[in-house]
């Protein structure tokens, strides 16, 4: 499949930040204590995470602007854990203003990126570029933004944002295992290599799936040799990456 240019990329984030803001500013305080869509973690938890992404996220483009890496999270993924703890029982108000500060910040680095260099300049995440580190930001925000639980679930994923997630999470398909993902009304795509199963669906539903979460359309169907068979195992999310829960 084919990544998106970086134009259209910058396009996708400042979309998915904008949905990401609106979903917030609906929040009262006690919206925000309760249960998200991720285990354990309130919603206070996942916009803590959020704003510390994306704050995590412009320094790494800061850094890379100055020729410089630094690590993702100040302080390591422990310094990661500690900021969200601390984070997620302040009130709504608070969550608005420490997320649309961290928006800002991330993608007035992103709209700073004056050519395709600037694009390729490395970073820390994952080993790789900016452009790589824009990817990542645009995934956390759309499938965080379901996590929410607050009316944008994974049936409001786009096409594209679906096919940069069955690209992305080829990683999760084990050894020997082939998934052909067959998309209603789209070309089949096929992940991994060995023994086939069929996964049909909505692309939504699909994507979904392959990312962790539930599927919001009730269309997934897995099949083997033309017969129903169990939603296989998927493998961790791929290691190295920040949208592990």
């Amino acid at each position: 499949m084919t990544a998106p240019a970086p134009a259209d990329l910058l396009a996708e984030l400042h979309k998915a930040a904008d949905a990401m803001a609106s979903t917030a500013a609906k929040f009262t305080d006690e919206d925000v204590k309760a249960p998200s869509g991720l285990p354990g973690w309130t919603r206070g938890h996942v916009l803590a995470h959020l704003a510390g992404i994306s704050n995590a996220m412009a320094r790494q483009l800061e850094h890379a602007a100055r020729g410089a890496t630094v690590e993702l999270y100040d302080g390591g993924q422990d310094g990661r854990t500690k900021a969200i703890e601390m984070a997620a029982g302040h009130p709504a108000d608070a969550h608005r203003a420490d997320l649309q500060a961290a928006l800002d910040r991330a993608l007035e680095a992103f709209d700073s990126l004056e050519s395709d260099s600037g694009w390729q300049a490395p970073i820390t995440y994952p080993g790789g570029v900016v452009f790589d580190g824009g990817l990542a930001l645009w995934r956390e925000l759309v499938i965080h933004t379901a996590d929410l639980d607050a009316g944008l679930g994974p049936e409001t994923w786009s096409r594209k944002f679906c096919e940069h997630l069955f690209d992305f999470l080829a990683a999760r398909v084990p050894a020997g295992e082939k998934l052909v993902l067959q998309p209603l009304g789209l070309p089949p795509v096929t992940l991994g290599g060995g023994r086939s199963t069929v996964i049909s669906g909505m692309i939504t539903d699909i994507a979904a799936w392959l990312a962790g979460r539930e599927p919001s359309l009730g269309s997934l169907r897995a099949s083997a040799a033309a017969d129903g068979v169990d939603l296989p195992e998927l493998l961790p999310w791929p290691a190295g990456t920040p949208t592990v829960r």
